[in-house]
Parts: structure tokens; sequence; C-alpha cells
């Protein structure tokens, strides 16, 4: 018969002997032990849990080690009240007042939760066709050269230096991988002082709204979009302009000169995947002269392009310092990484660490460390490479298969990106089609949930990413997914909501040019 506060499991991949360290800890910690009472001996523990007696005795060593337990001569072992010491104890409660009777409505300065947000499942590796952007196939990751560089990390010099207090400071290799590595790729070139390290690309986009706009002052940014820009922005002012979007990318519509602040991603726009040419890059930039106004430059999937060189960044082009450039190591290493940097004026990067050491100071230099070490010795390189070569064959098999599956459907004349951006017809409920493919062990995104803020027009948009699905399963789910397409097609299609209007032209990916008071995301 085991003992009552301890259960041992068999298959869990923790040894037998962690686990019993760690209820014992968790049942000091929490009160559940009494302190001048001696644990049960190393024999008699060993016989109620059914294992071997030495297994007890290093738990209960490694318990003496870390502070936990003392040992009495012929007495046994005991718990350490030290260890317990500077705990608060239980408060005593002074009157019936309940937290939850509070207004909370009224005290509440924002409610970010209201806001529609991205949502994707949390299980979605256990499906068999998985249409998600953003998720990384397991295969992908770089397993032996992460370890390596994550156990460099913890080398004695190393610990010295990142584990200071570093304020507001980032880790100077990583800058300098970046600065030498990473963004002439991409044709910028910046100085260190001009560089910072971000908790992925979110934070910079946080920051940059947070420094850059306010109430009154006008936002811009492409629709469909990146809803959390959206999102963001609405955060610092009601004045939202959506941008239309057309087969070419965002539309330099004569309105952005009334602009603060524009958000463009031209490398690939989200979701559509189509790249801003050229010629549209320098009208941006001229724009942006003559009217005053500063530009987020999103530069995600930047070197996904199968056909031929990437074209540079908006940032490269940039002669005034105008672009705030926003780059991230979790699209290519790992999404939970969670680090990215910002590229700007030294006046704005110096503002926007000020504003970061409010918020925590750094993203952990341990990471950043980690992460320098692999840029250094060629790892993300060679990341990219292997990369690239496997996304173009999933490229190639997912058109192939939308083409012959799904000739209904319209797609973007685009050769890059990790996704397909689904344009069908009128009459197709895309959510419906979500809702039935799910049963079928097939998830999608749908369009007007997730990229549009007139999302009552655009019911029949969706988007399937293939960089979480193995390229033997593509077309196997592309032609379920079509078989669904029947099903999910409503009797007439849809029309346009009463509350909603047109303030421009809509262009090809249904973008509106609507300005002031737009409703919420």
């Amino acid at each position: 018969m085991s003992h009552p506060l301890f259960h041992l499991d068999a298959s869990r991949k923790e040894s037998l002997q962690f686990q019993i360290r760690e209820q014992i800890s968790q049942a000091i910690l929490e009160g559940h032990l009494p302190r001048d009472e001696a644990l049960p001996s190393s024999r008699k523990l060993a016989r109620e849990l059914n294992v071997a007696r030495n297994t007890v005795m290093l738990a209960y060593d490694q318990l003496l080690d870390d502070g936990f337990l003392i040992a009495r001569q012929r007495s046994g072992y005991f718990i350490n009240p030290d260890i317990l010491k500077g705990r608060a104890d239980t408060p005593v409660r002074l009157n019936d007042i309940d937290a939850d009777s509070l207004d909370w409505d009224e005290r509440l300065a924002i409610k970010p939760s209201v806001q529609r947000a991205i949502e994707k499942p949390g299980d979605w590796h256990q499906y068999d066709y998985p249409f998600l952007y953003g998720q990384l196939d397991p295969e992908f990751f770089p397993t032996q050269h992460w370890r390596e560089c994550s156990r460099d990390s913890m080398s004695v010099p190393s610990i010295r230096s990142w584990s200071v207090d570093h304020i507001n400071h980032d880790d100077p290799l990583l800058v300098e991988q970046i600065h030498q590595r990473l963004l002439p790729r991409r044709g910028v070139w910046a100085s260190p002082e001009e560089i910072l390290i971000t908790v992925g690309a979110q934070q910079a986009l946080w920051i940059s709204c947070m420094l850059l706009l306010k109430q009154g002052q006008r936002f811009a940014m492409e629709n469909p979009g990146y809803v959390d820009m959206y999102n963001i922005a609405r955060t610092f002012t009601d004045d939202i302009q959506l941008l239309p979007i057309d087969g070419k990318g965002l539309q330099p519509v004569e309105s952005l000169k009334d602009c603060r602040l524009v958000f463009v991603s031209p490398s690939h726009q989200s979701p559509t995947g189509v790249t801003l040419p050229l010629e549209r890059r320098r009208q941006l930039l001229d724009m942006a002269e003559t009217g005053n106004f500063l530009i987020i430059e999103d530069d995600y999937e930047s070197e996904s392009n199968y056909a031929d060189n990437p074209t540079p960044a908006l940032k490269s082009l940039d002669r005034h310092k105008r672009v705030i450039y926003v780059g991230s190591l979790s699209k290519t290493l790992a999404p939970g990484l969670r680090l990215g940097y910002m590229v700007a004026h030294p006046t704005l990067i110096r503002e926007a660490r000020a504003l970061r050491r409010l918020m925590l100071r750094h993203p952990p230099t341990n990471n950043q460390r980690a992460v320098g070490l692999f840029i250094a010795r060629g790892y993300h390189d060679s990341l990219l490479n292997q990369m690239h070569q496997v996304m173009q064959r999933r490229f190639l098999v997912m058109r192939d298969a939308i083409l012959r599956h799904l000739p209904m459907m319209s797609t973007p004349s685009t050769y890059g990106g990790s996704c397909f951006w689904m344009h069908g017809p009128a009459s197709l409920d895309a959510h419906r089609l979500a809702a039935l493919a799910r049963q079928q062990s097939i998830l999608i995104e749908v369009g007007d949930l997730h990229f549009f803020c007139d999302r009552d027009r655009h019911r029949h948009y969706f988007r399937l990413g293939f960089s979480a699905i193995p390229e033997s399963r593509i077309e196997a789910g592309i032609m379920k997914l079509a078989e669904l397409v029947p099903l999910a097609m409503q009797a007439t299609a849809p029309r346009p909501s009463s509350h909603t209007s047109d303030t421009g032209n809509a262009g090809q990916y249904g973008g509106m040019a609507r300005t002031a008071a737009t409703p919420p995301c």
C-alpha cells in the first residue's frame, strides 16, 4: 500500500527518484507534512512505494542538499524550518467584503479581452491535416544544434556574462549577429545603437504604437491584415484607416498623407501572401516624405521566396529613416522562442529601450546568448536553407493540389510564403466549412474571423498554411476538404450587412478604406 501523500507514475518520463523528491518538496511547501515529526525512514517509504530503498535514499540526499530536510542522528529526517522562513501566514479575514462585488467595469481603464483575438487549437498537432499558419513542423527544429548552443550558453564564462543585471541592455553577441548577419541579408545596414531586442515582433509593434500614437492621430494598415496590429493600434487611437489590397499588395492611396503611422507587411502580405513590388515601395516612401508619416515594416517570411532572390526590405530603400523595421527569430527557429528585434532611428530606439525597461527591463539574456551562438555558428543559415527547400516542395504540392481539387477557388499569383489565401465563391460559408473540416481532422483558418474588420462581408475567405503539415499529407487533406465544400455552400450569396459601407476601392481581396470610428475587430 503506497503512502497517502505520494503517488508514483511509472508512465511519466521523469525518474522515480525525481518524482519522490518533487512530491516531498511540494508537500513541505504546501504545509501537508508536520514540521516536528520525522519523515518515514528510507526503508519504510521504499516498501510503501514499492521501489528500491536506494531510490528513496538518493531522493532524501538531494532534499538534504537543497535545504528541504535536516538529518538528526538516530532520529531520521525532519523538515528544515529554514526552508519555510519568510512565508506569509494565512491572513486573518477582517471583513466580509466580497472582491467579486467590485465594479470592475468602472475600474478597468481598457478591456483587451473583448477584442477579437487570433486563436489556434492547442492540440493542432493531433489533427491529420493541420493547414495552419505560424506553427512549425516539429521535424524542422534543429534539436542537436540548439542543445549545443543552449549547453554552451550555460558555461561558466557565459553565465557570468548574462546572469548579471543588464538593466536595459541586450546581449552583445546577439546584437552583433543581427547587425552583421541577419540585416545585410535584407539589404539593411544599421548600427548597433539602431537595434533593440524584443519579446517577439509583437512587443516591437506595441512599443512603436505606444511611442508614436495618441488619440486624434490616424493610423493606417492593410485590410485584410494582421488583426493584433489593429488591436494594438486601437489601444491608442480610434482613427484607423483600413487600406485596400490588390494583387500587388497595399495600394498607396492619396489619403495616406493624412496618417501619422502606417503598418505594412511588404515581403509577404498577411494574410494574402502577395509581395509589394519595388515601384510601390518607392511610392510609399515618397508619400511618407511628403505626408510626413512613419512606416512600420513587418518583414516576416521575407526569405521564403521560391522564384528568385527576395525583394530587398522596404527599410533598405529608406534614405531618411522613416521606416521602423520589425523582424522575428520566432518564425524561423521556433514560435515559442519569442525573440524579435526592431531597427529604427537611434532616437526612437533610445526611447523604445527606456520604455521596454519599464515593461520588463529586457528579454532573458540566457535565451539571447543561445540564439546569438546559434546564428554565429552558421546554424541559422543552415536552417533557413533546409526550410527553403522543404517549404518550396510543399508550396508546389499545395499549389497543384488546390488547382486540381479546388478549381473554383481563386488564389493570388504569389510564389512564396507558407500559406495560400483562398477566395471561394460568394455562396461559400467558410465558418461552416471549417466546422465540417474539423470533424474530418482538418484544420483551416477562417478569413473574416482572423483578418477582416468588416467581418460580415467576407465569409467566403479562408487561409491554408503548409508549415505544420507533412508534404505527404497535403494532397489527401486538400482532396478531403474539397469534398466538404458543396456542403458549406449557402443557398444564396450573402448580402453586405447594412451597417458597413465602402469609402474606397475594395480591391482584389475585399479591403476597405475606412476612417474614424472604425468598429473594433
